[in-house]
């Protein structure tokens, strides 16, 4: 385990006077705390005796049933049994690594990938290979050979890890077409598919889209969240799995907690019960398109010549690249000093790559706060600039290891 080198900075980004276009945070301002703090009593009241006990190490089987409706909005028809309930989906993601992984075995990961996830996969000594991705997501084509490759080579791959839908960090989605032909490629090749779902529900643009694991049943964990769409102080993901490895799933899972929080999962369960969920959703996905386009349109008003980024979609972030010549990590604490904070884009990476990417996250900031972020950003990789045309370009500096994130970088 490797501790990051930039999360010291985040102590002062985290100062009311720095706009942080850092972290995945949603908005959870936008529930009705009212009706939630009323739910939460209610519950307390009338059911203490259960929510404060220990429960099930596979989770609320009501719960789960609550959950196998949600998948169903992505055309997911599932059984309650197959799902594992989680602290998180990040806690999945370090079951299924622990399950799966010995030391020296091969995850394919996008490159980008979400930085927790790669920490985890480092902390169980996994290799981790990139995947090419453009606009549209994974490339088949540098999928198939990628895979080609490592057999041939004689490697143990033992999953792909992917976010197919408002990826974190780059913002794509992997279109339709592409989608059938991933699902294909790892169907030959016997690789199992991890997909992360955590933004699925916040598409700017119609309905959810069908995701990977509505069309393979057994080749597929799918791992959920209410960490986006409700709120993730409650801290309940789940693992939707083929029946053998979600009985691997809740042994882990009851080795590494005995059980989980009965309360949050009940409250959660009377939540989805009681109130228009699916309305709170909507308005998330109203709030989250407003700081996306006052996001993508200040970039485009006010970036230096040469600052490319993604549009995404839905989800929670945008993936910036700078020009020839500057770093995002010796460019962060620059910022920082101007009153601005983002995420470089080397944390995102296994392979050292990245150091002219940057995540910027319009989720958690007033629309009038992203402007004078992206105002505050823009000055400094000017200035940037500037220094680079006088003076030449240095040497990126070495890194050692993933920068694992805290929570407020996730």
């Amino acid at each position: 385990m490797v501790a990051s080198e930039v999360r010291a900075l985040f102590s002062v980004a985290s100062r009311p006077e720095v706009v942080s276009l850092a972290g995945g945070m949603p908005y959870v301002t936008a529930l009705p705390l009212d009706v939630v703090g009323e739910l939460v009593a209610d519950l307390i009241a009338k059911r203490g005796p259960v929510a404060l006990q220990y429960g099930s190490g596979q989770g609320d089987p009501h719960l789960r049933e609550q959950i196998c409706d949600v998948m169903r909005m992505e055309g997911i028809e599932a059984n309650p049994d197959d799902v594992v309930v989680t602290v998180g989906s990040q806690q999945a993601l370090d079951l299924i690594t622990r399950i799966f992984i010995d030391p020296g075995d091969v995850v394919l990961a996008e490159g980008p990938s979400y930085v927790g996830a790669l920490g985890t996969f480092s902390a169980y000594q996994a290799r981790v290979i990139h995947v090419a991705m453009d606009s549209e997501g994974i490339i088949p084509e540098s999928l198939a050979q990628t895979i080609y490759a490592l057999k041939s080579a004689g490697n143990r791959i033992k999953f792909l890890y992917t976010i197919p839908t408002f990826q974190n960090p780059a913002g794509v989605t992997l279109s339709v077409a592409r989608r059938q032909q991933v699902l294909e490629i790892c169907q030959r090749a016997d690789v199992l598919i991890v997909e992360d779902n955590p933004y699925g529900m916040l598409g700017f643009d119609g309905d959810p889209m069908r995701a990977l694991r509505a069309d393979n049943a057994d080749g597929i964990v799918y791992l959920g969240s209410f960490s986006k769409t409700l709120a993730p102080g409650f801290r309940v993901g789940w693992a939707l799995a083929p029946h053998a490895i979600r009985e691997k799933l809740v042994l882990a899972m009851e080795s590494a907690v005995l059980s989980h929080s009965s309360f949050t999962q009940l409250a959660v369960g009377q939540y989805l019960a009681t109130q228009p969920w699916r309305e709170q959703i909507k308005s998330f996905r109203e709030l989250y398109r407003e700081r996306r386009d006052t996001m993508l349109a200040s970039l485009e008003a006010l970036m230096p010549d040469g600052v490319t980024w993604t549009r995404p979609g839905g989800g929670f972030f945008v993936w910036a690249t700078l020009p020839e010549g500057l770093d995002s990590k010796a460019l962060l604490p620059r910022a920082v000093a101007e009153r601005v904070a983002f995420v470089p884009g080397t944390g995102f990476f296994a392979d050292g790559g990245g150091a002219r990417h940057m995540r910027l996250s319009y989720c958690y900031p007033e629309p009038e706060r992203i402007r004078e972020g992206v105002r505050r950003l823009a000055g400094v990789i000017g200035q940037e600039l500037r220094v680079r045309d006088t003076f030449g370009t240095g040497s990126p500096a070495e890194r050692a290891g993933i920068d694992t994130p805290g929570p407020d970088l996730a």
